[in-house]
């Protein structure tokens, strides 16, 4: 029998315990007879969290149809290759897709056509010089990148959204054609449509592109308006 609230599909949702921006975030962009079902779990360990796994599997107690874990693992020397090989291995094991918000932004750049790609981080200088490492790795040229330098991973979620649209618009500056913001913490999705506007370039939020990348594998693709071209046109 479906789902009385989610006849279409139960979305599971995974971030790490101290993000408080991934659920509220994707909740903006659910479509009509979707429910979104949270799990969290804990950072630390040589595989990102090490109790991922046993979290996972009490979240297929509701039955999801897939799992979008809210986590960007660029800010570490090959960390988005790790995630995907961690989130392949609890997909064997669950048997459902599994998808992480590192692999779905170089997704969602290849749907946006992107070749050259500006990114806005929460890191600092040094930080950056990985993430830039990363997604050049991945195939794509970087020709700006700044961040909003929170001091840790909880005061992320505590970014004011002016910092946050003055570092989109010092990267919207450069000749990128496509602007990546990675780290799920920051705040980011509800300004989408706004900074597209201002700018005119495509931007891919990572919990935005998470979530994108979590409905089409299932086979939903409804158009979702006002985030942004991404959502609205892939």
């Amino acid at each position: 029998m479906a789902d009385t609230l989610a006849p279409r599909a139960v979305i599971g949702v995974m971030t790490p315990a101290m993000n408080t921006v991934v659920q509220p975030e994707l909740e903006l962009l659910r479509p009509e007879g979707v429910t979104n079902q949270m799990q969290r779990f804990r950072l630390g360990g040589d595989n990102f969290s090490d109790d991922l796994p046993d979290e996972a599997a009490k979240l297929m107690d509701c039955k999801p149809a897939a799992i979008a874990i809210g986590l960007t693992t660029d800010a570490g020397p090959g960390g988005p290759d790790k995630l995907k090989a961690r989130c392949d291995e609890i997909a064997e094991q669950l048997g459902v897709p599994v998808l992480g918000a590192s692999g779905a932004d170089y997704a969602a750049l290849c749907a946006l056509g992107a070749q050259r790609v500006g990114i806005v981080t929460p890191f600092n200088a040094e930080v950056d010089a990985v993430v830039r490492a990363n997604t050049e790795a991945a195939g794509f040229e970087v020709v700006a990148i700044h961040g909003t330098q929170a001091p840790s991973l909880p005061e992320i979620c505590e970014t004011p959204l002016e910092d946050i649209r003055a570092v989109f618009a010092r990267v919207a500056a450069s000749d990128c054609d496509v602007i990546l913001q990675v780290g799920t913490a920051l705040p980011v999705v509800a300004l989408i449509a706004e900074l597209e506007g201002a700018h005119g370039k495509p931007i891919v939020a990572c919990n935005a592109a998470v979530y994108w990348q979590t409905l089409r594998s299932i086979g939903i693709t409804d158009p979702i308006s006002g985030f942004g071209k991404l959502l609205e046109q892939h």
